[in-house]
C-alpha cells in the first residue's frame, strides 16, 4: 500500500479510498454504453487517520458532498478514459483535504471609527429627507 501526501506532515493511506467505476453519461456513442469510465470515489472521513480539527473542517468543506455517514463521494466523468477520471477524482480529494489542513485566520474585533458612525448617520439623514420630501403635502386642494 501506498501512500497519499497532502502535507509535509499529513498523509493517508490509498487504502482508505474506495473505487467505484460508473458508466458515465452524455456523448460518447457505442463506446459510452459499454464501458465504465467514470469514477466515484469514496472517503471515510470519520474511519480516517486524519487529525480531529483536519475532520472537521473537511465536513464542512465537503458539504453536500459528505453523506451521513460521513463519506465523501467525489465523481469524476469529465474525460472518456478511466483513468484521467481516476486521476481528476483523486486530484480533487487530495485538493479538498489540503484545504481542510489550512487553520482559518482568527477574525480581530474592530470597533467602527467616529468618522465612519459621523458619515453613516448623515448619510441616513439625507436619505430620510429626499423620502420626506416625496410626501405629498396635505392642505389647501
Amino acid at each position: 500500500m501506498s501512500l497519499i501526501r497532502i502535507t509535509d506532515s499529513i498523509y493517508i493511506d490509498e487504502g482508505e479510498i474506495k473505487e467505484e467505476f460508473i458508466r458515465a453519461s452524455g456523448p460518447g456513442g457505442q463506446h459510452v454504453n459499454k464501458v465504465s469510465t467514470a469514477v466515484q470515489l469514496r472517503f471515510d472521513i470519520r474511519g480516517s487517520a486524519l487529525p480531529e480539527d483536519v475532520k472537521r473542517r473537511l465536513f464542512n468543506l465537503a458539504g453536500g458532498k459528505v453523506t451521513g455517514e460521513g463519506v465523501v463521494i467525489i465523481s469524476a466523468r469529465q474525460s472518456r478514459s478511466r483513468e484521467q477520471n481516476r486521476e481528476d477524482a483523486l486530484y480533487r480529494l487530495v485538493d479538498l483535504i489540503r484545504k481542510a489542513t489550512e487553520k482559518p485566520k482568527a477574525r480581530i474585533k474592530t470597533r467602527a471609527t467616529f468618522s465612519s458612525k459621523k458619515r453613516r448617520l448623515e448619510s441616513k439623514t439625507m436619505h430620510a429627507r429626499t423620502k420626506k420630501m416625496r410626501k405629498s403635502i396635505k392642505g389647501d386642494d
